[in-house]
């Protein structure tokens, strides 16, 4: 598992004061607020947040230490920033979205199905994009369907439901 999860893309300044536009690649850009910290993708640089707030269901305003102009935000922009998996909680029963890409699946009977190439977030339930030899399946990400998880070992069982791997 990695221990640095993507978590926003910075994409242009706002304003005058050294604030920069992300994309918040999160639940909500709201939960940034709880961060203190984000890291460059393998954790080698630091940037210290001194606020977050939501400008809308995507985007954020972040406020970082030490960047106090436009001129310095302005070489954030493009950046991707990661938070430390310690630094975030996750309820029981849920994983993180990059966990879950590559994940190996496998029927109840043990019949390889392929592996998880995207996580669509449709609202009512997330819904895994399963590619197989080129294929691609979609299956709901319910319990009822979704019968073991394993992202220690790269592995998904999945009920193998009637139709939902039909390759017609």
């Amino acid at each position: 598992m990695k221990k640095y999860l993507e978590t926003v893309k910075i994409t242009s300044v706002h304003g005058i004061k050294g604030e920069v536009n992300a994309e918040a690649w999160c639940d909500s850009p709201s939960d940034l607020r709880r961060l203190k910290t984000l890291y460059s993708r393998g954790g080698e640089k630091k940037y210290t947040l001194e606020r977050a707030r939501a400008k809308s269901d995507t985007m954020a305003i972040l406020k970082f230490a030490g960047i106090d102009s436009p001129e310095e935000a302005i070489k954030l922009r493009g950046m991707v920033l990661c938070a430390d998996r310690d630094d975030l909680k996750l309820p029981e029963g849920s994983y993180f979205i990059q966990d879950l890409i590559g994940l190996e699946c496998f029927s109840e009977t043990g019949e390889p199905l392929g592996k998880i190439t995207d996580v669509l977030e449709t609202g009512a339930n997330d819904v895994y994009e399963i590619d197989k030899g080129g294929k691609k399946f979609y299956v709901p990400a319910v319990p009822s369907v979704i019968l073991k998880t394993d992202i220690q070992n790269g592995r998904m069982d999945i009920l193998k439901m009637e139709g939902l791997f039909d390759e017609d």
